[in-house]
């Protein structure tokens, strides 16, 4: 095996058991919360306590993630995540754990992550050859929705056997052991200009900026993907309510719906991996933007009866999935130099966080207003109309970096 494979394995390994031991421990937190207060209100406060930090904290962490290592700032952002849990542990073993400082908690983990998932990002390019990228970026996404298949069973079965702080002492080895792989791993160093002084962060941030918009395709991209965000997020939010009140099901079947997407994007992944290498990228971002709002209109329209068909359709969403989100961040690693990546993922990841929870709410409103299904409805068609001006102006500003990368 290649050096740089072994590389990425290893690190992926570590990140598969921190990002598996999170997935759980975010479900215990789901399911404690709703135990202790049955309130929507507070169940959605711990929700965007676990968004604001990255999104408004985005633009400002990628400057750093460009000054320093990524290895160490990857390395600190786990024993962050891995204190904060063990301050819950500790005040567990003494009696029950208080609200407020498991929204407090939720805010470091979330400004752990804020500076963890851009740095992991960026470090990719600097181990994996640019022609593979696409492929492992699929590998990567693979790993993700591994997690999203088991963490639900894993997380019903622990809940109902340990207590809250046994599982997030759960996570704290899951974090430490991601720090620990990564200690081991030597990791180029690719970063450039860290001597700058700190009156200079606004003028790098600026950088991030103009480096986006002088290449051709990233700025409507990233528009696009915004735009996307702010109608596919809240979908995958709705999957109970739309499971449990128009199509009658229960628990049950909403799990059911949950494991299927999961399974999808986990197919969809090792699909992306298989043949990233042959796709083009414009066209695998308009298909899955296309092929997403296609299902989500048909599932609105679906009557009470079409539960079977429901299922099948969030498993097509699931294999959908990464051709967009992996072949976008692929696009990123590919055009963007080493030195300016940090900041470019760090802002377009912050700008789609803003996006997410702002679609959330209005979504929410409308889908008790006009009905969840028809809020699907609605969804579908907003999908399509952006697929099909997506499909106006993508190609034409991509053009040069499809035949760039065909050459390559």
């Amino acid at each position: 095996m290649q050096n740089w494979r072994r590389t990425f394995i290893t690190i992926w390994s570590g990140q598969a058991i921190s990002i598996l031991t999170s997935s759980v421990l975010q479900m215990a937190i789901v399911w404690y919360i709703t135990q202790r207060t049955g309130s929507a209100a507070l169940l959605s406060l711990a929700t965007l306590i676990g968004f604001l930090p990255q999104a408004l904290l985005g633009m400002f962490i990628g400057v750093f993630i460009d000054r320093y290592s990524r290895k160490t700032v990857m390395i600190l952002a786990d024993l962050l995540i891995a204190l904060a849990g063990m301050v819950l542990v500790i005040v567990g073993v003494f009696g029950e754990i208080p609200l407020w400082l498991i929204y407090v908690v939720l805010l470091f983990r979330s400004i752990g992550a804020a500076f963890h998932t851009p740095a992991l990002q960026a470090v990719t390019p600097s181990i994996v050859p640019k022609d593979q990228l696409t492929q492992y970026a699929g590998f990567a996404q693979g790993f993700k929705s591994l997690s999203m298949v088991i963490s639900p069973a894993l997380a019903a079965l622990l809940f109902s056997m340990w207590d809250l702080n046994v599982i997030i002492l759960l996570d704290v080895f899951g974090a430490v052991f991601a720090a620990a792989v990564l200690a081991l791993v030597k990791i180029p160093d690719t970063v450039k200009g860290r001597h700058h002084s700190r009156s200079q962060i606004f003028l790098e941030i600026k950088d991030g900026f103009r480096v986006l918009r002088r290449e051709p395709g990233l700025l409507e991209l990233l528009i696009i993907s915004c735009l996307y965000a702010f109608i596919y997020f809240p979908i995958g939010t709705l999957y109970p309510l739309i499971t449990m009140t128009w199509f009658e099901g229960g628990v049950a079947k909403s799990g059911v719906v949950e494991v299927v997407f999961a399974a999808g994007m986990l197919a969809g992944s090792f699909m992306l991996g298989i043949i990233g290498g042959k796709i083009r990228h414009v066209k695998s971002i308009l298909l899955s933007i296309g092929i997403y709002g296609t299902c989500v209109l048909i599932i609105g329209l679906l009557p009470a009866a079409g539960f079977p068909i429901f299922v099948a359709l969030a498993f097509i969403k699931g294999i959908v999935n990464p051709f967009f989100h992996g072949v976008q961040t692929a696009i990123y690693q590919t055009r963007i130099e080493q030195e300016y990546l940090g900041r470019v993922l760090s802002l377009t990841s912050s700008i789609g966080l803003i996006a997410m929870p702002m679609g959330l709410i209005l979504s929410g409103t409308f889908a008790d207003v006009i009905g969840v299904n028809r809020w699907f409805a609605v969804s579908g068609a907003l999908i399509l109309v952006l697929f099909f001006v997506s499909t106006r102006i993508l190609p034409n500003r991509m053009a040069g970096f499809e035949e760039t990368k065909q050459v390559g």
